[in-house]
Formats: C-alpha cells, structure tokens, sequence
C-alpha cells in the first residue's frame, strides 16, 4: 500500500458512530466496493484527542511529512526542530502508539542499525466535535 494515498483521520466520535460506520463499510464489502485505504484514529472526548496531538507532536509529523524522503532519525530529527533528542523521542513513542507514524529499523553502512521515521500519509485530517 502507497502510504502517500492512505488518509490518516483523526478525530472524535462515540462507540456508536464507530459501529454504525463499520456497518455500513461491511456493507459495501458484501456489494464487493473497495475501500479507500485509510486509518482511523478516534478519541471519545477532544480533550484526549488534544492532549495526545500537542504542538509538539503536530511539528514531528509536519517535520517528517516535509522530509519524508531523508529518512529522518530521532536524532536528525530533533536537530530539525530544534529540540531536546529525549523528549523528541517521548513524542514519537507517543505518536507510534496511536498509530501515526512508523518506527522501522534500517541497515546504517558500517554503523549497524538505525531507527528511521516515516509518517503514514500525505495529509492528516483532524476533526473534533464538542
């Protein structure tokens, strides 16, 4: 899959709007439709939703969509944002968790491994109801 066509959602919603819109993709699945690909990220009240996507980690993502093709480290990343190396990594541990971006080893020529960070999608959608 194309992760730059992947749309990333992330938003608000109930348990009930969770399985009414899963009702209605397994419907489209039994008329043999293909769903876009996307990946859901739902918090029940916006207060979660913000404190999981501060600032801070709203900068990583732009960061990594911005040069996704550097293959940035944790480290390189920090440098890029001007930020202290350990709590750019609290953010992206955070960020991995809720499925936002992907953390992946990578051979480094003569240095061993390398944790490289990707983002999940061209664009992100945020939406919250209150």
């Amino acid at each position: 899959m194309n992760k730059r066509k992947v749309k990333v959602i992330v938003g608000t919603g109930t348990v009930e709007e969770f399985f009414k819109r899963a009702h209605e993709d397994a419907r489209k699945m039994d008329r043999r439709e293909l769903l876009p690909p996307e990946l859901r990220v739902t918090f029940e009240d916006p207060i979660d939703m913000l404190r999981a996507l501060s600032v801070e980690r709203m900068r990583v993502i732009k960061t990594l969509q911005k040069h996704h093709t550097t293959k940035p480290t944790v480290s390189r990343l920090a440098v890029m944002l001007k930020r202290d190396r350990k709590a750019v990594s609290r953010d992206v541990k955070v960020l991995e968790s809720f499925g936002l971006l992907k953390i992946r080893e990578q051979l480094n020529p003569g240095h061993g491994r390398m944790k490289v960070i990707e983002p999940l999608a061209a664009q992100y959608y945020l939406t919250a109801t209150i």
